[in-house]
């Protein structure tokens, strides 16, 4: 029943990708003419009524397309991919220029730490999603796409969908009645699709380990570390004494070659305390009984799942949203702890942390009781009469005609 129809965005496959200015400039110049064809032929040619298009859901990077369908008559939701306290930033953009904590491009004029919801912690300014001292162009471009991003979101989203649950933060209804929070939106053990071939020898992997035993570590796609980091989070792993699980992708490294070849003699040396793989299916992972805590880069998507399955967590956040979902991780939810770094020159984290973060989170009772909770409220909230499901089917029905 669901029809996939790629609209191109102007770049030769894979060329145009690595360049991320060249990226958005094509997106915006030539996807919204495709799109627009796309939905006048189909509505004008149905070959029945229900092939009509009679609603459209926009992913928030692309909110700028939300008045195309609108134009239209369409029923339009947005959905939101990343944290209720990050939402809440981008409402409070046109508040924080005017209180000058930040400028006109999200520069921090202060150190002032900023109140977004009732129940989560401060954000510092460090904290902020568009925040990226090494490159101001990069930080101002970013800005203005979360600001255009919640504009287009107010001026014409029907729906603001979230992938989290009403318990995870009550007070987040309050930014704005249109929000439908539908998650954890999981796969059920299913395959739910990747842009990387998933390695499911890890499942069988699992299987061989003791009850709560193994340490899965992953980073998601964005995360980059230098050869020395690298270098320190394998031995720091190989210290905890531990089983792990270890998801190091090619694009891991940003200062020279592919890490395969250090893995590969690694895992010679460590022999069958671990296991790598270059992708992990990463749900069936978290779920695998084996699996005792996450160390995680803290996108929004994996936090969900790690919540989803009890995992308790140690936040490793590189770049944007996932440095204030570390601060709620840690000081809002208490589902898991933070690594911080010597606060040395180079931002090393060392060794020695790593290992004594790990063994902080499988002591502590507190944090696995927090993330126990947690799962069982997420798991009702998508169950028969949870509040994710009924706001789905709510949104199902209007979606039609």
């Amino acid at each position: 029943m669901i029809r996939i129809i790629a609209i191109p965005d102007g770049l030769e496959m894979e060329s145009g990708w690595k360049n991320q200015e060249k990226l958005h400039e094509s997106v915006h110049r030539v996807m919204p003419g495709y799109l627009e064809d796309l939905l006048k032929k189909t509505n004008q040619t149905p070959q029945n009524r229900d092939d009509r298009i009679s609603g459209v859901i926009v992913d928030s990077p692309l909110a700028w397309m939300m008045v195309i369908p609108k134009k239209m008559g369409l029923k339009i939701a947005v959905f939101w991919c990343s944290s209720p306290g990050c939402l809440a930033l981008g409402f409070k953009i046109p508040e924080l220029i005017e209180e000058k904590i930040i400028d006109n491009d999200g520069t921090p004029l202060n150190n002032k730490s900023i109140k977004l919801l009732p129940n989560m912690p401060e954000m510092t300014t460090t904290d902020l999603m568009w925040y990226f001292p090494g490159d101001k162009n990069i930080q101002k471009s970013i800005f203005h796409i979360t600001k255009g991003t919640i504009h287009h979101t107010i001026n014409n989203a029907d729906w603001i969908l979230c992938n989290w649950f009403t318990e995870l933060d009550p007070t987040s209804h309050n930014l704005t009645p249109n929000i439908l929070p539908i998650g954890p939106l999981l796969a059920n053990g299913q395959s739910s699709g990747s842009f990387c071939p998933e390695d499911s020898t890890c499942l069988a992997w699992l299987n061989t380990q003791p009850k709560n035993s193994v340490i899965y570590v992953a980073f998601g796609s964005t995360s980059k570390f230098t050869h020395q980091q690298l270098d320190e989070l394998a031995n720091g792993l190989v210290l905890t004494g531990r089983p792990f699980l270890w998801v190091a992708w090619a694009g891991l490294v940003r200062d020279g070659p592919s890490p395969t070849y250090y893995i590969h003699n690694f895992m010679k040396r460590v022999g069958g305390q671990g296991k790598v793989v270059e992708w992990a299916p990463q749900e069936a992972v978290l779920a695998h009984p084996s699996v005792a805590c996450f160390v995680t880069h803290c996108g929004w998507s994996s936090f969900m799942e790690g919540l989803s399955n009890g995992v308790p967590l140690v936040c490793w956040p590189y770049f944007g949203d996932q440095m204030y979902t570390k601060s709620c991780v840690c000081g809002g939810w208490r589902v898991g702890v933070c690594l911080e770094g010597g606060g040395d020159e180079g931002g090393i984290i060392w060794r020695d942390e790593i290992r004594d973060k790990i063994e902080e989170v499988l002591c502590d009772g507190i944090i696995r009781e927090n993330a126990l909770k947690l799962k069982e409220k997420a798991r009702g909230s998508v169950g028969k009469g949870g509040a994710s499901l009924v706001n789905l089917e709510y949104l199902v029905q209007q979606m039609k005609f």
